[in-house]
């Protein structure tokens, strides 16, 4: 005899909120709903976790059929399960957040799944309480990235520090002062000079840099008070 038989059954859904970063500002990556209701509006990246699968394997799933990645970092962020959130039935959401350097998203994925980039900056009212994730997601996000070195994957393998700040920046959407900003990023040895110079935004050219992925690696394990 099942004893769950009488208990009710609810829909359960994977919902992602990718994070993406081209080097001036930070944007999330969005889709329009193929289906009822609210079919064509905005939305995330999502799911259902299947009856075989985990809710961890359901995230990576979901993440990689609409980004074609792998092996990039992603968190869970919360279980959202308001009565009347999907008008068509009870469903519960459980929440992913991801991190995604914008070079590596295929183009090709983008057109299938009809998927935009916006920035945080500009977004529109999305689907059911896809905004309220948002917002959740990007405030997780603040609070990882004082203590880990997490907005690192965010940016390509060679940066400069211009563009390091500007991701700071764009992430807690505040300036920085360039001299704090470079002297702690210098403390922590963690990245590495190329010797390697960007040379398209300034005739003298800004040096590249990449990170030490051992030190990086011990950092990401123990954290520290990083900004």
């Amino acid at each position: 005899m099942n004893s769950y038989q009488h208990v009710p059954r609810h829909l359960l859904a994977i919902d992602c909120i990718i994070f993406g970063f081209d080097g001036e500002d930070l944007k999330g990556l969005f889709i329009k709903r193929k289906l009822e209701p609210q079919k064509g509006n905005l939305s995330l990246m999502g799911g259902f976790v299947a009856e075989t699968e985990s809710v961890d394997a359901a995230a990576e799933r979901v993440l990689f059929e609409l980004t074609g990645l792998k092996d990039v970092y992603m968190e869970q962020l919360h279980c959202y399960g308001e009565l009347e959130r999907d008008s068509l039935s009870r469903v519960v959401s459980i929440a992913y957040f991801a991190l995604i350097k914008v070079s590596n998203y295929n183009d090709e994925i983008l057109k299938e799944h009809d998927a935009v980039w916006i920035s945080l900056k500009e977004i529109p009212e999305l689907i059911f309480d896809h905004n309220k994730m948002l917002e959740d997601a990007k405030e997780r996000l603040r609070q990882k990235v004082a203590n880990h070195p997490i907005g690192f994957e965010l940016l390509p393998n060679k940066f400069t520090l211009r563009q390091l700040q500007t991701l700071y920046e764009a992430i807690y959407e505040t300036p920085l002062d360039k001299r704090n900003f470079t002297r702690k990023i210098f403390s922590l040895d963690i990245i590495k000079n190329t010797g390697e110079k960007e040379r398209t935004t300034s005739r003298k050219g800004s040096f590249y840099f990449v990170f030490e992925e051992e030190k990086y690696k011990h950092l990401e394990k123990e954290g520290l008070k990083f900004i």
